[in-house]
């Protein structure tokens, strides 16, 4: 009866969408996922689901977590995720809304997603003053020493965070950057409490910056919203007083990705 019922909900997937419902979960729950989940969720047989995932995982749409099972978005998936959300329209949306806030401010506006190995910068807003920091579209930079990279590590399950702590050395950038484990761990659980991070000359000497999250309707983080600036027109304290207008605009954001 149980194979029968399989059967059945298998005949309700069509063959070339399969592959395509699969990538959807994945992506939809936002942690790696062990093919009995898919089985379970999705009703495909099991010889079924194990063929197209080696097939995703042998394409680049999805690649093996650290445990061997587990399956996660791979670098096709989230390069298609980036595309997706630099479409015209909604990028137009999301500059009007930096442009309005690094008016307000004074400052560079920066939405950086997180990738595998740290933060990239998805859109930004220069400043208009001459001393300005450069930190083009694409860049990548490192999670445990800016704004928002603490700020995508404060939203990671308890065993995820351990497994980034554990799996490489914390390099300083600066005399300021934490390198230390269990420093860093109390500084992103803070961050978790608080609702935004703070970046105090830890990644370059002479910039602070400040970051909010962007949320998606399930309230996963998705981006961050960030402000920096250097040092000689902003401190650390001088760019706080912007937390509450960052996390305005982000809401907005965050309404762009469910309209």
């Amino acid at each position: 009866m149980a194979n029968a019922d399989t059967r059945d909900r298998e005949s309700q997937i069509p063959t070339n969408l399969r592959l395509l419902v699969i990538l959807e979960e994945v992506a939809k729950r936002g942690v790696a996922v062990k093919p009995s989940d898919l089985i379970e969720s999705l009703g495909l047989a099991k010889p079924t689901i194990h063929r197209l995932l080696q097939t995703a995982e042998t394409e680049g749409f999805l690649q093996r977590d650290l445990d061997g099972r587990s399956y996660g978005p791979g670098p096709r998936l989230r390069q298609l995720s980036v595309n997706t959300v630099s479409s015209e329209h909604l990028r137009t949306a999301r500059l009007a809304i930096l442009r309005g806030i690094a008016d307000e401010i004074g400052e560079t506006c920066n939405l950086a997603i997180p990738d595998r190995e740290g933060m990239i910068y998805l859109d930004r807003v220069e400043t208009k003053w001459p001393l300005r920091i450069q930190l083009p579209i694409g860049t990548q930079v490192p999670f445990h020493c800016t704004a928002s990279g603490k700020m995508y590590l404060s939203t990671l399950r308890e065993n995820t965070l351990d497994g980034f702590m554990s799996a490489r050395k914390l390099n300083p950038n600066t005399k300021k950057t934490l390198t230390e484990p269990e420093t860093l761990r109390a500084e992103v659980i803070n961050v978790a409490r608080k609702g935004y991070s703070t970046d105090n000359e830890e990644f370059m000497p002479g910039m602070a910056a400040v970051a909010v999250p962007v949320l998606d309707k399930n309230n996963r983080l998705v981006a961050t919203l960030s402000v920096h600036a250097p040092t000689q027109r902003h401190n650390l304290e001088s760019l706080m007083q912007f937390v509450k207008l960052l996390q305005v605009g982000a809401n907005k954001i965050s309404g762009l990705l469910v309209s």
